[in-house]
C-alpha cells in the first residue's frame, strides 16, 4: 500500500449466525464485512453510497478475491482495514485485511473491483467528477500528513 491511499478500520463483531457447522466464519461472510468497511470508508472520506446513488451511478462489483489465513470465530471482534490505493477512472479496486483483535497478521486478505454504471443507461461511465474530486483530497490530505485511519464503532 503507497503512503497516501485512503485508509479505514471497521469494527465487526462475528455472529453466530455467520458461522458454520464447524463453528468458524463462513468464508462468503468475509465478503460483507468487506461490504461492511467499504461503505465505512467511503463515508469516511464523504461520498457514502446513497450519494453515489443519488449522481446516477452504481457501483457494482466486478471482480473479487480472497485469501483466507486463519479462521474467525463466534464472538470474535474483527477489524477490518480497507484501503483505497489509487484513483479510480472506469473502475475503482478496493483492498482489504481483516485482523483478530490485538492480532497483528491478517486473517484475511481481499479486494473487489467496481465498475462505474449509469443507472439510467445501465451502462458502463468514468467515475463522476464529484467523486473524483473528494477522493483527491483525501488523497491529497494522506499524502501530507501519512495515513487516515478511522475506527467506527462495533457492528
Amino acid at each position: 500500500m503507497n503512503n497516501s491511499a485512503i485508509k479505514f478500520v471497521s469494527d465487526v463483531r462475528v455472529r453466530y449466525a455467520d458461522t458454520d457447522q464447524m463453528k468458524v466464519v463462513y468464508y462468503g461472510k468475509f465478503f460483507e464485512y468487506f461490504e461492511q468497511g467499504r461503505s465505512d470508508l467511503l463515508r469516511f472520506v464523504g461520498m457514502p453510497y446513497p450519494e453515489i446513488e443519488a449522481m446516477g451511478i452504481y457501483l457494482p462489483v466486478i471482480e473479487a478475491g480472497s485469501k483466507y489465513k486463519h479462521s474467525a470465530r463466534y464472538d470474535d471482534l474483527l477489524h477490518v482495514e480497507t484501503s483505497l490505493n489509487e484513483m479510480p477512472i472506469a473502475r475503482v479496486r478496493i483492498e482489504y485485511r481483516v485482523f483478530r483483535n490485538d492480532e497483528s497478521e491478517p486473517m484475511a486478505e481481499g479486494f473487489t473491483v467496481h465498475s462505474f454504471i449509469n443507472a439510467h443507461t445501465g451502462k458502463p461511465t468514468r467515475a463522476p467528477l464529484k467523486f473524483l474530486e473528494v477522493l483527491d483530497a483525501a488523497f491529497k490530505k494522506n499524502k501530507a500528513k501519512g495515513p487516515a485511519d478511522g475506527k467506527t464503532g462495533v457492528t
